[in-house]
């Protein structure tokens, strides 16, 4: 099968080929997915479970990509829940081959059931950002009604998922972003938009949750946004910086089969709309990983025409 595979860390992007692998084997309580498309995250080439196992062993040449939709093709030993035909979404493993192949292998608990009237390309864009954005908000954050959240980079893949999770939930949101996601942030629902290109951090006033995807000086001023009580969530690195009577919270999103069964109703729904930018072929992702393209929604990689 055809797959993108990366060897050399050093190389980053550029190191990034499209080439024949061998078919994936499934091991006990796995699926093979037979992928139609497929989601990644920029900065996974710097992850440690890009180019080693488990164990902490080099497994070059490796698959990135670790969000999938597509159809199940074969079941592992043990696997229940699934059955061969099935359309899936989900996450693929962080210390596995990935999603931008032809065919993944998928432990069973990481994959729920995509109904039919929901296209692949969107259901690739909703996993990591979609319980990224729930987990943060609600399982860390503990957002409820009436509160304020302010959420940095509303327009990107998870930002945008945050802000109409937010909505939903009945908080006051406030986002922030460059200047050219403004009109995107507004329609998403932010009630607020401050642009950190040419207004001050600090003119946001206070939130009783924070939640952070940018990282650096943004999530050190962060910490004195956080309402006494609040909560700092961040997705990027453990806060060097405290909230004065508030909590700050680092985390990794984690597989969750309920909660993309949820994702996947809102999405049915029209409760939820994901922020799909660019859609290539397997073949030019490795353009896609490139840096300092700043490209508006998420960016989904086409394997497998439905």
């Amino acid at each position: 099968m055809q797959a993108i595979t990366v060897r050399d860390r050093d190389a980053g992007f550029a190191g990034m080929s499209l080439t024949d692998v061998p078919y994936p084997h499934a091991a006990e309580n796995d699926v093979i997915v037979r992928v139609h498309a497929a989601g990644f995250t920029p900065g996974e080439l710097d992850w440690p479970g890009t180019w080693t196992d488990r164990a902490g062993r080099d497994r070059t040449p490796s698959v990135p990509g670790h969000e999938l939709s597509g159809v199940v093709a074969e079941l592992g030993y043990g696997t229940t829940g699934l059955r061969v035909g099935q359309r899936v979404f989900g996450l693929a493993d962080w210390t596995r081959n990935g999603s931008l192949a032809e065919y993944a292998a998928v432990e069973a608990r990481n994959l729920a059931p995509l109904p039919a009237d929901i296209d692949h390309t969107l259901a690739a864009a909703l996993p990591i950002s979609g319980l990224t954005a729930w987990q943060g908000l609600f399982d860390h954050g503990r957002l409820t009604t009436g509160q304020t959240v302010l959420i940095h980079g509303a327009a990107g893949g998870v930002g945008s998922i945050a802000v109409q999770l937010a909505r939903e939930a009945g908080a006051r949101v406030i986002g922030t972003g460059r200047s050219a996601d403004r009109d995107r942030a507004l329609a998403l629902g932010v009630d607020t938009f401050l642009d950190l290109q040419t207004e001050e951090l600090e003119d946001a006033g206070e939130a009783d949750v924070v939640f952070d995807v940018i990282g650096g000086d943004i999530l050190d001023r962060s910490a004195a946004l956080v309402r006494a009580g609040g909560t700092l969530v961040t997705i990027t690195m453990p806060p060097q910086v405290q909230p004065k009577d508030g909590r700050a919270v680092f985390f990794v999103v984690e597989p969750d089969r309920a909660r993309l069964t949820d994702l996947a109703a809102r999405l049915r729904d029209g409760r939820l709309k994901p922020v799909v930018g660019a859609v290539r072929p397997l073949a030019e992702a490795p353009a896609a990983f490139a840096p300092g393209k700043h490209t508006p929604g998420k960016t989904i990689i086409r394997v497998t025409q439905d």
